[in-house]
């Protein structure tokens, strides 16, 4: 019958089999709002395709077999053109969140952990180069030449447009303590999670220990600021002890008692909502509280509680046992319990914002 025949044939074959319509499909992601996650299942897209590439010119490479290969073009054109567009703005959308509120827990911002674990991702071998051969074929289409460092610059840019994030969000807290634990969070998340990382690398140690520095300086702010206060309100200036106690004595201990419950009540009603999700962090914050102020109220106790507790309102001033205040602190800085549900955040926009959801395993969704 012919070459021309039976390749027309084959053609007409691999149509009726749904090749156009797996075609149409990919064109259909690469159409789908930009969402930043979208940009490593365009990249797995693309990498499949380049497999595919010398049995699929072999198998779709003759005339008969144009449209298949028209649609292929296509396919691919809407791939690099949607993978630089989300990767290019990336830097435009971390921008943009430097005007939304911070978290009002003071736990890390969802988009910083977000970016960190992104830029490492598609520094990665599964991605890096996927993604620079994207960009060769941007740079081409426009007559330009790519060069490595413009993708590495690209993503360290990213990590310091969040370092600015953070630097205007902890100004947007009323509460400068709660700021304290906000930085606290964030720089020791900077340098714990990005350290011995590719893109901890690129940054370099003097960046890492920075933060480390930072973590550890709002760690002494936060504690001078808030429960560094406590111990001085169990002065001990002015009790003279006789035996059988003192009326004088009995007064000012009742009376430093009562500032300690007061502003012991006030910052624990207050902190109990704050979050430190690292349990290194979060352990430690504690034991520096518990050791600045448990060994002084113990002390204080026993030198002078038998002064109020032979009292009828004793409960009033002598309200905590040490054991009480332990377990208090104990409970400060642990995340709330959330119902069972959709926790899915949607993204209206198509951009990132401070609830990024399911990082690495939402799928893109077609619309």
């Amino acid at each position: 019958m012919g070459l021309d025949v039976w390749k027309s044939r084959f053609a007409d074959i691999a149509a009726q089999a749904g090749i156009l319509a797996f075609l149409q499909f990919g064109r259909t992601v690469t159409e789908s709002k930009k969402d930043p996650i979208k940009l490593l299942k365009l990249l797995d897209i693309f990498a499949a395709l380049s497999k595919l590439r010398l049995d699929f010119n072999r198998l779709f490479g003759g005339a008969a077999c144009a449209e298949i290969q028209n649609w292929t073009r296509d396919l691919i054109k809407g791939l690099v053109q949607g993978a630089c567009e989300i990767f290019w703005e990336l830097s435009i959308q971390v921008e943009l969140q430097r005007h939304t509120p911070p978290p009002l827990d003071g736990r890390i911002p969802r988009v910083v952990t977000f970016i960190t674990d992104y830029c490492n991702k598609l520094l990665a071998d599964d991605y890096k180069p996927i993604l620079a051969q994207v960009l060769v074929i941007e740079r081409s289409w426009k007559h330009e030449k790519f060069q490595e460092g413009i993708l590495i610059n690209e993503l360290l840019n990213l990590v310091k447009s969040i370092e600015l994030n953070v630097e205007t969000w902890s100004r947007a807290y009323e509460d400068v303590v709660l700021s304290y634990i906000f930085l606290m969070n964030t720089h020791w998340h900077l340098y714990k999670h990005l350290k011995d990382t590719k893109i901890g690398t690129l940054l370099g140690d003097s960046w890492l220990r920075e933060h480390e520095q930072y973590k550890d300086y709002y760690s002494a702010l936060y504690l001078r600021e808030s429960w560094g206060k406590l111990p001085a309100l169990l002065s001990r200036e002015g009790l003279i002890l006789f035996s059988g106690g003192h009326a004088t004595a009995r007064d000012l201990v009742k009376k430093r008692l009562k500032s300690f419950n007061e502003a012991f009540d006030d910052m624990h009603m207050k902190q109990c909502n704050w979050v430190i999700l690292d349990k290194d962090l979060q352990e430690k914050t504690r034991h520096v509280i518990i050791q600045t102020i448990v060994p002084v109220y113990r002390s204080y106790m026993q030198n002078y509680g038998p002064l109020v507790e032979q009292d009828p309102s004793a409960s009033k001033y002598a309200k905590y046992t040490v054991q009480s205040l332990e377990k208090m602190f104990n409970s400060l800085f642990q995340p709330k319990p959330v119902k069972q549900g959709s926790l899915r955040v949607r993204q209206q926009s198509g951009k990132l914002n401070n609830g990024v959801a399911d990082q690495y395993q939402t799928s893109p969704t077609v619309r």
